[in-house]
Formats: C-alpha cells, sequence, structure tokens
C-alpha cells in the first residue's frame, strides 16, 4: 500500500471537502477552522461560511494541510501551519506556548473510515514535519492525547495520541490542561535544527 501525500491547494480542494464536510448535508461541520479563527469570525462565518473559509486557506502559501491518497482517492487530512498563524491556538489558555520558538503546529487529523489502521495518519505526520522543515520551521509541535493503552473513539482522537507522535520522533515536552476522551493531551515537539 502507497500513500501519496500532497499539500491541501486551491486545486485540490474538492478533496478536502470530501474529508472535512459534514456527511448529512446542511449539518455542522468543523472544517479544521476553530484553532485558526478567532471566536467571532467563526461565528460571523456560521456553518455556511466555513467551506468558502477553508477554501480561501488552500489559495495560501502555504496551505492549511496535507492530503492523503490511497490509488488516487482522498483518504487522510493533516492540518498543519505556523502557530503564529492559529490565532485561537496561540491564545490557548489549555495549550500553553512554551517558549519562542516559531513552531509549526500539527492540530487535526482525518482518516476515512475504512482506511483507518493502515499507516495513513503516520504518513501524514511524516509528510507535515518534511512540509514544515521545508518552509524553514526550526520545530513542529503536535497536541496528542495520551491513550494510555486504551483504544480512544476516532471523533476524540483527531489530535492524534502520544504513541503517533512518538514513532515520528517527537518528545513530550509539557503537559496541557486540555484533554480529549478524558484523558491528557501533551505538548510534544520534534526539532528540526
Amino acid at each position: 500500500m502507497t500513500v501519496a501525500v500532497h499539500p491541501a491547494t486551491a486545486d485540490r480542494f474538492d478533496d478536502v471537502a470530501s474529508l472535512l464536510a459534514p456527511k448529512t448535508p446542511g449539518a455542522g461541520a468543523c472544517w479544521c477552522l476553530p484553532p485558526r479563527l478567532a471566536a467571532s469570525e467563526l461565528s460571523a462565518l456560521g456553518a455556511e461560511g466555513r467551506p468558502g473559509r477553508m477554501r480561501e486557506l488552500c489559495r495560501e502559501d502555504p496551505p492549511p494541510g496535507l492530503l492523503a491518497y490511497l490509488e488516487g482517492e482522498p483518504v487522510g487530512w493533516c492540518a498543519v501551519g505556523p502557530r503564529a498563524g492559529m490565532g485561537r491556538l496561540t491564545r490557548s489558555r489549555t495549550i500553553q506556548q512554551v517558549d519562542d520558538v516559531p513552531v509549526w503546529s500539527v492540530i487535526c487529523f482525518v482518516v476515512k473510515t475504512g482506511h483507518r489502521r493502515r499507516g495513513v495518519a503516520t504518513r501524514l505526520l511524516e509528510e507535515a514535519v518534511e512540509f514544515a522543515a521545508s518552509h524553514g520551521a526550526p520545530a513542529v509541535e503536535g497536541y496528542p492525547v495520551d491513550a494510555e493503552g486504551a483504544r480512544i473513539n476516532t471523533t476524540l482522537a483527531f489530535v492524534g495520541t502520544t504513541a503517533l507522535f512518538e514513532k515520528a520522533g517527537f518528545e513530550r515536552i509539557a503537559e496541557t490542561k486540555a484533554t480529549s476522551a478524558g484523558r491528557t493531551r501533551w505538548i510534544m515537539r520534534r526539532d528540526l535544527t
């Protein structure tokens, strides 16, 4: 199984939408925007405006994430970018900034049902590190949950697990005040310099 990974550029927006749009038309979906935007901007966008805002982000350089493909089908998403460009994350009281290093942050994974537990998230994380390095990032952070050996509901594991990040060479830096599935989330970092 070969997983191809590409930046989520504007010409791939339909593939982004296939992974982030709600399954039920008209239902709300985050579109991976809450860590990036102020609450007031999210509120002003409403559910209807979120796809358009993500489309705008896909036109920017760097784009807001990476897409994983199997046999040409989009099967995975990883949101990654400079933490400084993620307003709500930068101001977070639960996921503190530990120093002044201009890190890039991996904030979300989505892997389509039927393609999980096949290495898609691992490949996306590896490529996110390479993507950040190619844009001059000195380090990459993630804020995964410590599953403590248990299985985590996929809707709560969107932040990744500490095991996934450790496998990719990340180290635990600090516990956060944030939780997912009732378990602690960690600041994990991989230095690139």
